[in-house]
């Protein structure tokens, strides 16, 4: 009954599986969707698929890579249901596209190409580590936050805050404000980077500092 299970079959397969456990490492730590066992197993049945569709063309004939190249239709709808639209931005495309690779890894194991597998997975964890790193480290990488400032109500308060704002070029998605108590709360999202963030956040601060300032003359 396992005639069809070799020591290569299990080789690519396992192969396929932990390359793709790494990957899903990275992404798991990383707090990303499509983690540690969805990576794993999409690697996995890549490889399983390439495997079938070369068996089956040697055993009953056929075109070897019918059911391989049905693999990568398969995978775009796995990928469009990890990104998300949220408020405004869309989100995810980087775990869309890990998932991609993620697959032709699979695929490259299944086929019996190791070394060609494992150098695109440190290709690959390379992009996601020190290239993430690296747009960190220069503020290349943008995040949607939402920022919020309660200051007294003073009818300077809004259009300071939309002074700021517009000063350091930034767009912001959504503009709320309401009424609390003896307060003003102006609320807003907006796309940036880690310096910008930081910025933002002391232009902000100090913004509020004048306005309670002045309310309290």
């Amino acid at each position: 009954m396992l005639h069809d299970l070799n020591t290569y079959v299990v080789g690519r397969l396992l192969l396929a599986a932990v390359l793709g456990g790494v990957v899903g490492l990275e992404r798991e730590l990383r707090h990303k969707p499509a983690g540690l066992r969805t990576n794993m197993l999409i690697g996995l049945g890549a490889a399983l698929f390439t495997v079938v569709s070369y068996e089956m063309a040697s055993t009953v004939g056929g075109d070897h890579t019918r059911i391989a190249a049905q693999i990568i239709p398969g995978i775009g709808f796995i990928g469009a249901g990890v990104v998300l639209r949220e408020r405004g931005a869309i989100l995810g495309i980087t775990s869309a596209a890990t998932i991609f690779v993620v697959a032709s890894v699979g695929m490259a194991c299944g086929a019996g190409m190791p070394v060609t597998a494992i150098f695109t997975t440190l290709l690959m964890l390379a992009a996601l580590v020190f290239l993430g790193a690296v747009e960190d480290r220069l503020g290349l990488h943008t995040r949607l936050l939402t920022f919020r400032i309660t200051a007294p109500n003073t009818p300077d308060m809004i259009p300071r805050v939309r002074q700021i704002v517009g000063a350091m070029g930034i767009e912001t998605r959504t503009w709320q404000s309401s009424k609390a108590d003896q307060s003003l709360v102006v609320e807003f999202d907006a796309e940036v980077t880690a310096p910008q963030e930081r910025d933002l956040l002391e232009r902000l601060g100090a913004a509020h500092a004048q306005i309670e300032a002045r309310a309290l003359r």
